[in-house]
């Protein structure tokens, strides 16, 4: 708004405190904060009664009209879309005992079984695993036992 920045800021800081004293400046900072969200309050206010006072006028309705007319392409996914939520939201809402809602029951109780079958499937492939790593863990072992008793039996024969 002013466009100060952090050494004008610094200056302006200085000059209060010199002027009107180290006792009576936090006070001022005080009523200068009040005042300035006194400000804001109202500004938001005033914004808001704008926004309120366009909807009531139809601004909205000329701007999407003038969105339409500018980019046709735009508006028309924008009608696509709104028409996805419609359907989204009346298949949310749908009749347990209609013909629909009981398709769409089933498919989330196959979806459900494909949840299942995939966990089972990765417990299965993680269980095989481990156990492929502990045999091979138990013929490293074997290996590392019988290597000290081959390196002795060389020893002697050498």
């Amino acid at each position: 708004m002013f466009d100060l920045g952090w050494t004008e800021m610094l200056v302006v800081g200085i000059v209060a405190l010199i002027v009107i004293g180290p006792k009576d400046l936090p006070v001022l900072f005080r009523n200068v904060g009040r005042w300035v969200g006194k400000a804001k309050g109202m500004a938001r206010e005033f914004s808001s009664a704008m926004n309120q006072a366009a909807d009531e006028a139809g601004v909205k309705d000329i701007q999407k009209s003038i969105k339409t007319a500018s980019n046709p392409m735009g508006a028309a996914m924008d009608g696509v879309k709104d028409a996805a939520k419609d359907v989204t939201s009346a298949l949310n809402n749908l009749d347990p005992e209609s013909e629909t809602g009981k398709m769409a029951a089933d498919k989330a109780e196959r979806a459900e079984n494909a949840r299942k079958i995939q966990a089972a499937t990765a417990r299965a492939q993680a269980e095989r695993k481990a156990k492929e790593a502990a045999d091979a863990l138990q013929k490293a072992e074997e290996l590392e036992a019988a290597a000290p008793s081959e390196a002795k039996e060389e020893s002697k024969d050498g």
